[in-house]
């Protein structure tokens, strides 16, 4: 029989339950038992534990939440504050046991074998990171399995699995147990694990049970990982790619950094020029070693493992949380500034696992820019350069929030819930935001108007745009605006569709009896 090798790679996983809700009171010099929420589009995505209790869950809306725990605490989402806070509870672990791996804020990795064999045993060697998490002021779970996977959801449960027991600890989970890490790859799991669910794989033993030839002539390439994850096996292949040659980058800092905001523009230049070199070698990273060196010649170095190959953009986020979080941790900050910056790119895959960049490469492209859209900022202001954010609304020009290029890209209002009398698709192509004015006729001259009933008083048949006139070719409408009627000074309004010779195609907006541009269709 040939030798169990499961318990040489044995994983241990630390997490660190509703994280992001936990960062937003510390943040904020709460006590630990205030309720607390953090909410993007007006939703609920995680809460504390004092706030489950009062029946705050997620996917609630923030009234209905504050509706049910009027004392709640209410905080945006914010990756820089989850990941600043956290690195005391790293370095904590970091200074019981080797190998530690941060997977996001929150959760982290290391191999349970030596910290085990240092111990004496897998409980003592739980109870001392328990108590090292505790000392650090976070509540903490553990988790030792085979596979790191199966280590997570241990730790979801506080659960040591048996040597080989990966595969009978997860069967009778229930399938929702399988959800992706948050990041691009959540809402395609969660779609797949409501399908499974809908076909009656209600566990993840009935998952397992299908073959790899059914899972994947059935469904996509990330049923495949979850297929792997439920049958205890790697999310990724167990011989990852060799090395290409010169692919470390290192910063000399002159002058030295020991501001954030410093840090930040060294972590892009360092994620550039480390992608760079990975596109070049047709390879995207998976494990990323940052190391820095302080002036006093103290070395400071964390691993970040993710589940999705890095770009540019997640290299340099993880530099700066890094950063941030070594320059202002309360205890054991570098006593001088950083001189040097160093990235390793510890494990790397196939190019082909990264999406390519809107120009055809592995993103330098979608970096180039960017840069230069950074470098607009710089010359006009922060303000200068915006972005649009689908929102929710009835009018296209209520469902664009515009934000600041850089900002959270959070809608003024979710964009999920029904909206009755919105504007069915497609949308304009452009919106109109100083709403010309037009003027529309009927085939004798007489102005078109919206009449009480909500009617055309006649049949519209030609459109003035300034000098220019255009008889129309078809025209739909008119929808009367039934909102704010209840507000004092607004009139009411309603809309129609004009469509022009060319085609061309317009969407009008009637109030006090004038007529407006509000959009143009392609």
């Amino acid at each position: 029989m040939p030798p169990d090798r499961s318990s040489s790679r044995r994983a241990l996983a630390v997490w660190c339950p509703d994280w992001p809700a936990v960062a937003a009171a510390a943040g904020a010099g709460l006590p630990a038992d205030r309720p607390v929420a953090v909410l993007h589009a007006n939703r609920v995505v995680t809460c504390s534990a004092t706030a489950r209790d009062a029946g705050v869950r997620r996917g609630m809306r923030k009234r209905e939440a504050q509706g049910r725990c009027p004392e709640l605490f209410v905080a945006p989402p914010d990756q820089d504050r989850d990941a600043r806070l956290f690195e005391p509870v790293a370095a904590a672990v970091d200074d019981l046991a080797s190998g530690v791996e941060v997977l996001r804020p929150g959760l982290l990795a290391l191999p349970a074998r030596g910290v085990i064999r240092y111990f004496g045993s897998a409980e003592a060697a739980a109870r001392r990171i328990l108590a090292a998490a505790a000392a650090a002021g976070v509540e903490a779970r553990i988790g030792i399995a085979d596979e790191l996977p199966t280590a997570i959801i241990a730790a979801r449960h506080g659960t040591i699995v048996a040597p080989g027991g990966d595969a009978r600890f997860l069967a009778p989970l229930p399938i929702g147990e399988l959800a992706a890490e948050p990041g691009p790859a959540e809402r395609e799991r969660a779609a797949l694990l409501d399908l499974l669910h809908r076909l009656g794989l209600r566990r993840i033993g009935d998952f397992a049970t299908l073959t790899s030839a059914q899972v994947a002539s059935r469904f996509g390439s990330d049923a495949i990982l979850a297929h792997r994850r439920a049958r205890a096996l790697p999310e990724r292949p167990p011989a990852p790619r060799q090395l290409p040659p010169d692919l470390e980058v290192r910063l000399p800092c002159d002058p030295p950094i020991d501001r954030v905001d410093a840090a930040a523009f060294a972590g892009r230049l360092l994620a550039t020029r480390l992608t760079a070199g990975l596109s070049a070698a047709a390879a995207a990273c998976t494990r990323l070693e940052i190391r820095a060196e302080t002036a006093t010649g103290e070395q400071l170095s964390r691993v970040w493992r993710c589940a999705e190959p890095l770009t540019a953009d997640g290299v340099a986020d993880r530099v700066r949380w890094q950063l941030d979080g070594w320059l202002t941790r309360p205890t054991g900050r570098p006593t001088a500034p950083v001189t040097l910056l160093h990235l390793i790119p510890v494990e790397v895959v196939p190019a082909a696992a990264l999406q390519l960049g809107l120009w055809g490469d592995t993103g330098t492209g979608d970096e180039r820019a960017l840069r230069a859209l950074v470098r607009v900022q710089g010359l006009l202001g922060g303000d200068a350069v915006q972005v649009g954010v689908l929102s929710g609304g009835r009018g296209p020009a209520e469902r664009v929030t515009m934000v600041t290029f850089g900002d959270e890209p959070a809608p003024e209002t979710d964009p999920a819930p029904p909206w009755p009398g919105r504007i069915p698709e497609p949308a304009p192509a452009v919106i109109m935001l100083n709403r010309p004015p037009v003027t529309l006729e009927t085939a004798e001259g007489a102005p078109v108007r919206v009449t009480d009933r909500g009617l055309f008083s006649g049949p519209p048949a030609r459109l003035r745009w300034g000098r220019s006139s255009w008889r129309l070719t078809a025209w739909a409408g008119p929808w009367p605006l039934d909102e704010l009627w209840w507000s004092p000074g607004t009139a009411p309004a309603a809309r129609a569709q004009v469509e022009l010779p060319g085609p061309h195609s317009l969407l009008l907006l009637a109030r006090d009896d004038r007529w407006c541009v509000e959009g143009l269709y392609e």
